[in-house]
C-alpha cells in the first residue's frame, strides 16, 4: 500500500479557544490514539491534508509529530457541514505484526456480458472495509466483471482476496447490469426469433 508523509507539530492546548486559534491560523486539530491512552494531540497546515483526504485513494500515513515518527492510518474526519473545510482527524496506529481495519477502493475490470447486451452497469459499493496485516494490504480491490451477465449482481460473497478479510456482509452487492429498455427490446426479438425456429 502507498504511503504518504505530513508533518504535524504537538497541540500544547487542548481548550475551544486553542482550536479555534488553530482553525483561524489554517491548521486542523488531528489526534493520533494510542494503544494504552496515550493519545497524541498535534495539528497539520490544511494545505498538507489535500493529497491525503482530496483523493481517491487510500495512503498509510507516516505521521511525524515534532520529530518523532509514527505509522497510522486516517480513521475519521469531521468536515464544516457548510464550508466542507476539515475540523478534525481521528489516526490510528499501525503495527506491522497486527492486521488493521481499513477501506480500499474497488476498481472494476473485464468487459461484461450484459453491458455488451445492451445492459447498463451500476456500481452500488465503491469501498469494501477489510481487515489485514499492513504488508498484505493492495491500493485497490479488483472486481472481474467479465462473465457478469443481464439483470446479475456481484455480492461480497462472491469475491476473495488472499491474507485479507472482508468485513462486510455476505449479501452486500457491489455491482449489478441493469435491464434497460434497449436490452429489453432485444431480448424480446431474439426469443421471438427463436419460437420461429
Amino acid at each position: 500500500m502507498k504511503t504518504i508523509e505530513l508533518k504535524g507539530t504537538v497541540r500544547t492546548s487542548l481548550t475551544k479557544a486553542a482550536v479555534k486559534q488553530l482553525r483561524n491560523n489554517a491548521e486542523v486539530p488531528c489526534v493520533l490514539y494510542g494503544e494504552k491512552g496515550e493519545n497524541v494531540h498535534f495539528a497539520v497546515v490544511e494545505r498538507e491534508l489535500k493529497d491525503l483526504v482530496y483523493t481517491p485513494h487510500v495512503y498509510l500515513v507516516k505521521l511525524v509529530v515534532d520529530g518523532n515518527p509514527h505509522t497510522a492510518v486516517m480513521r475519521e474526519i469531521q468536515f464544516h457541514p457548510v464550508t466542507e473545510r476539515i475540523l478534525h482527524i481521528d489516526f490510528y496506529p499501525v503495527r506491522e505484526d497486527r492486521p488493521i481495519t481499513i477501506d480500499i477502493p474497488v476498481v472494476i475490470e473485464g468487459n461484461s456480458e450484459g453491458v455488451r447486451a445492451g445492459g447498463k452497469l451500476q456500481m452500488l459499493t465503491r469501498r469494501l472495509k477489510v481487515s489485514a496485516l499492513p504488508k498484505d494490504l493492495p491500493d485497490t480491490l479488483t472486481v472481474d466483471i467479465t462473465g457478469l451477465q443481464l439483470g446479475k449482481t456481484i455480492v461480497i460473497g462472491n469475491l476473495s482476496y488472499p491474507n485479507l478479510n472482508i468485513l462486510m456482509p455476505k449479501t452486500t452487492i457491489v455491482c449489478a447490469v441493469k435491464m434497460t429498455r434497449a436490452a429489453q427490446q432485444t431480448a424480446a426479438a431474439a426469443e421471438a426469433e427463436a419460437k420461429k425456429k
